[in-house]
C-alpha cells in the first residue's frame, strides 16, 4: 500500500434491512477516508445507522453496495470464510458489555483471539501478558471477569482487542456501562493505544465528552453521513 494512503476508504456504500415487505434503508451513499492512527467518534440518534456503519467497516455485516478497503483489501468483495481470516488478523472489538467469559479468567479471556493464531503456547503467553501490561492490569490476570469492577472488565476487553496486534480497533459504546470516573479511565486508555501504539479507533458513542477524546467527529442523521467542521484537533 502506498503511504499517506487512508487505512479505510468508503465509496458510494448503501445498506438496508427487509422488515416483511418492507425495505428500510439504513446507510444512503456513505463515503468516508479514515487516515492510519485517528480516532473517529461516530454520533447520531438511535436508530441512524452508527453500529451498522460500524459492523461493516469490520467486516461483521456486508453492504447492499459500495466499496469497503481496509489496508488495501476490498473486505465487501470477500467469502464469508475470508471475511472470518480478514478479520481474526485486522480488527480488535471492544464492546459496551465487555462480552467475556465469566468462566475463563482475564488471562484466558485475553488470549482467546490468539487461538485462532498458529502461535504456540509460550507466544501466546507473552503476547497476553504484553497486551495486559498495556492496560495495568498483570495482577489481574488470574481473576474472573466476577470479581473485576466493571471498569476492569472493560480493560481486560481492550487487552484482548489489543492483543493480536490488529490494525484497527472498533468500539461500540465502550463507556456506555461505566460510571464517570470509569469511562474516563477507559477514554484516556484508548487515547494512548492511539498516540503510543499508533492504533487506528472508530468508536461509536452517545457521549459527547466520549466523542470530544476523538480527533475526528461524524455524525450520522437518518443514514447520512455528516462531518462535524469543528471536531478536528
Amino acid at each position: 500500500m502506498q503511504e499517506n494512503l487512508p487505512i479505510v476508504q468508503i465509496r458510494n456504500l448503501f445498506k438496508s434491512y427487509s422488515r416483511g415487505d418492507q425495505i428500510i434503508p439504513v446507510l444512503q451513499d456513505i463515503n468516508l477516508d479514515i487516515a492510519g492512527g485517528e480516532f473517529l467518534a461516530l454520533m447520531g440518534p438511535s436508530g441512524s445507522g452508527k453500529s451498522t456503519l460500524l459492523n461493516l467497516i469490520a467486516g461483521i455485516d456486508k453492504a447492499d453496495s459500495g466499496m469497503i478497503n481496509v489496508v488495501g483489501t476490498d473486505i465487501a468483495s470477500l467469502s464469508e470464510t475470508e471475511l472470518a481470516q480478514w478479520r481474526a488478523t485486522n480488527v480488535g472489538f471492544i464492546f459496551q458489555f465487555y462480552n467475556l467469559i465469566p468462566v475463563l479468567t482475564a488471562f484466558e479471556n485475553v488470549e482467546l483471539p490468539l487461538l485462532l493464531t498458529g502461535l504456540s503456547g509460550k507466544e501466546r503467553k507473552s503476547h497476553v501478558k504484553t497486551a495486559l501490561s498495556i492496560v495495568n492490569l498483570t495482577d489481574r490476570m488470574d481473576h474472573y471477569p466476577g470479581q473485576l469492577s466493571g471498569g476492569q472488565q472493560q480493560r481486560v476487553a481492550i487487552a484482548r482487542a489489543v492483543v493480536t496486534d490488529p490494525t484497527i480497533i472498533v468500539a461500540d459504546e465502550p463507556t456506555g456501562d461505566l460510571d464517570r470516573v470509569s469511562a474516563e479511565e477507559i477514554l484516556e486508555l484508548m487515547e494512548r493505544l492511539v498516540h503510543e501504539l499508533g492504533k487506528t479507533i472508530i468508536m461509536v458513542t452517545h457521549d459527547p465528552r466520549a466523542a470530544k477524546k476523538a480527533h475526528l467527529i461524524k455524525h450520522l442523521d437518518k443514514g447520512v453521513l455528516n462531518a462535524d467542521p469543528q471536531a478536528h484537533i
